[in-house]
Parts: C-alpha cells; sequence; structure tokens
C-alpha cells in the first residue's frame, strides 16, 4: 500500500510539472512538449504489446495514422465538430482494425504475427499513397484545428497553451489508465501468458481472448495518439501510416527499455530532444540516431530505465524487484 501511495504522489507531481510547463517554457519548447507527450502514449501502447504480452509489431503506426486520417477528414468535411467529437470520429476506424485485423492475426505468434504486421502496413501505406481523393497522397491534408466547446463557454485551440493542456488532460489520463491496467487482474493475465501460455491455457484463462482485448485496447490508445499528432500539426500525411513511423515508436521504446512501465516515455524524451537538436546541427541526425540505437543494443540492452535501475542500486543498496510499481511483473516465470 506504501509502495502505490508513493506512485500516486509520484503521478501527482509529474501532472503538476506538466501543467506548470507553460508558464516556464518558450513558445518552441512548449511546442515540443506537446509532441513529447502525444508521443508517450504512443510509445506506452506499444510497449503493452510488446514488453507486456510479447507481441513484436511492424505495423503499430497502421492505428496511429488511420486516426490521423479519419480526424482530419472528419474536421474538413463536416462543418461544426468540436475537437474532442473529431477525436471521437478518428477513434473509430482504429477499434474496427483493431477487431478485424486482431482476429486475422492473432491465431499466428512470433515471426510469422510481426510479418503479417508489415504487410497490413504496407497495404495501408499504399492504399494512402494511391488514393489521392481521400489521403491526398503525397501532398497530404491541411486543416485548422477546431474549437473546444465545453458548453457555456468555447476555449479557442488556436492557442498553443490551451491545446497543450487538453492533450495534458485526455492523454495524461489515459497514460495513467495504461499504469492502472498493468496493476489489474487483467493486465498480469497478459504477462503471465507471455511467460507460460500453456499453463495459462490449463488454468482456464481464454488466452486468445485476452490477446484480442489488448489487441484492440492497445490500437485504440495509439489511434488517440494519432489524432491529437494530427491536430498538434494540423496536418496528416501517408508518412503517419508508413513503417517509418513503427519504426520510430519501436526506438523510442528500445531506447528507454521495455521492461518498465516509464522506460517508453523516457525514450520519447530522448529521441525528440535528440532528433530536434540534431536536426538543427545536421541533415544526418537520423545517422546519429541508428548509431545511438546500435550503442543501446550492444551495451544497454535493458534500455535506459534498467540502466538508471542499476546506478540506483549501485549509489543506494536498494533491490528494485522487477516485480515493482513501474515494472512489468514478473510472476510466473519458469
Amino acid at each position: 500500500m506504501r509502495q502505490k501511495n508513493i506512485s500516486y504522489a509520484v503521478i501527482g507531481v509529474l501532472l503538476l510539472a506538466g501543467a506548470l510547463m507553460p508558464l516556464v517554457l518558450k513558445q518552441y519548447h512548449l511546442y515540443m512538449m506537446t509532441e513529447i507527450v502525444i508521443f508517450s502514449l504512443f510509445a506506452v501502447s506499444y510497449n503493452l504489446l510488446l514488453g507486456y504480452a510479447g507481441l513484436l509489431s511492424f505495423g503499430h503506426a497502421l492505428f496511429f495514422g488511420l486516426s490521423g486520417f479519419a480526424t482530419a477528414l472528419a474536421i474538413i468535411h463536416i462543418p461544426g465538430l468540436t475537437i474532442l467529437n473529431t477525436v471521437l470520429i478518428g477513434l473509430v476506424p482504429s477499434i474496427v482494425a483493431g477487431v478485424v485485423i486482431g482476429g486475422l492475426l492473432l491465431r499466428h505468434k512470433g515471426s510469422y504475427f510481426a510479418l503479417l504486421t508489415l504487410a497490413f502496413s504496407a497495404l495501408f501505406y499504399a492504399i494512402a499513397i494511391k488514393w489521392y481523393a481521400v489521403t491526398g497522397g503525397d501532398n497530404g491534408l491541411n486543416f485548422t484545428r477546431p474549437d473546444l466547446n465545453l458548453g457555456i463557454f468555447t476555449v479557442s485551440m488556436a492557442s498553443l497553451a490551451h491545446f497543450y493542456y487538453l492533450v495534458l488532460i485526455v492523454v495524461g489520463a489515459a497514460i495513467v489508465f495504461c499504469w492502472y491496467f498493468t496493476h489489474t487482474a487483467m493486465g498480469k493475465t497478459i504477462v503471465l501468458m507471455r511467460e507460460n501460455e500453456e499453463r495459462m491455457q490449463f488454468l482456464g484463462y481464454n488466452t486468445n481472448a485476452a490477446r484480442l482485448v489488448l489487441f484492440i485496447f492497445t490500437g485504440a490508445l495509439a489511434g488517440l495518439a494519432g489524432s491529437f499528432y494530427v491536430l498538434h500539426f494540423e496536418f496528416v500525411s501517408h508518412k503517419a501510416v508508413s513503417l517509418d513511423m513503427t519504426t520510430v515508436v519501436l526506438l523510442m521504446t528500445f531506447v528507454g527499455g521495455t521492461k518498465k512501465f516509464w522506460g517508453p516515455i523516457l525514450g520519447v524524451f530522448i529521441y525528440i530532444i535528440f532528433q530536434n537538436y540534431l536536426s538543427e546541427i545536421t541533415d544526418h541526425w537520423a545517422l546519429f540516431m541508428g548509431i545511438i540505437f546500435i550503442l543501446m543494443v550492444l551495451f544497454v540492452p535493458g534500455g535506459l530505465s534498467e540502466f538508471l535501475l542499476k546506478v540506483q542500486r549501485r549509489l543506494f543498496g536498494k533491490q528494485v524487484r522487477n516485480g515493482g510499481e513501474y515494472a512489468v511483473p514478473e510472476e510466473g516465470r519458469s
């Protein structure tokens, strides 16, 4: 109970710090911070698949881009929509895709599952490029971010600070819910399935249904991130559904670490900050990010979160259990 109270306190402090950002950051840095919050949800959703369920997917950007396009199309073709309505509309195709694709692919595991997700990602990427009348093809879609209608009054989303607070509240709440989910019976069941699926089936668990629920859930989370991503940039193109976008979230997750819940969030901070500052120095910033990723895999395979915990153990002599509040539980390991 004490450890859980500490976790709640840490979450509260982080949200309070996030709320103070518009007061202390310049416009450019606030723009970057908004992007970090959005990608944090994307990376957390990916880690629920990879780190918790052990499902390597090369098509997670499919949900991200689907909701992005749906959000943009709703704004362009349905006049008078408020920003929250567009986000809700954007979630629909991601949920539907999660049901359909999950039902087809989750019968397979390992490399077969990974390659099939890659095939579906390539299919939707081709559609995004070729269906020019809907997606805008290579040119993408431009739009103006709608306002937030609270009934009594309307909040202008033209202000970056106002939009940042909306992102912080909605996306922040989604991330906190993901953390809570990992501590529920369903969340622990997912981890136990990863460790020994046959034992879970023997105990009477429907592992296929649990895996499908997780797949739909993570797809919806990625879709929510995708909706806010296009609202942030007021633009969407085929890159949102491309393999490059999946590669980006994969790098973020691996750099931060898949074994800890907060690892991917740390990876997002590192990736976006390095990307923004390296891109100002050189056009070959992607090469340096690739080198960093290779070094991480070779020398810090557990990611930065694992490295920081090792440093903590050495400095303070504390043993941090893998089953702690922010760790992927290790119960059921045989």
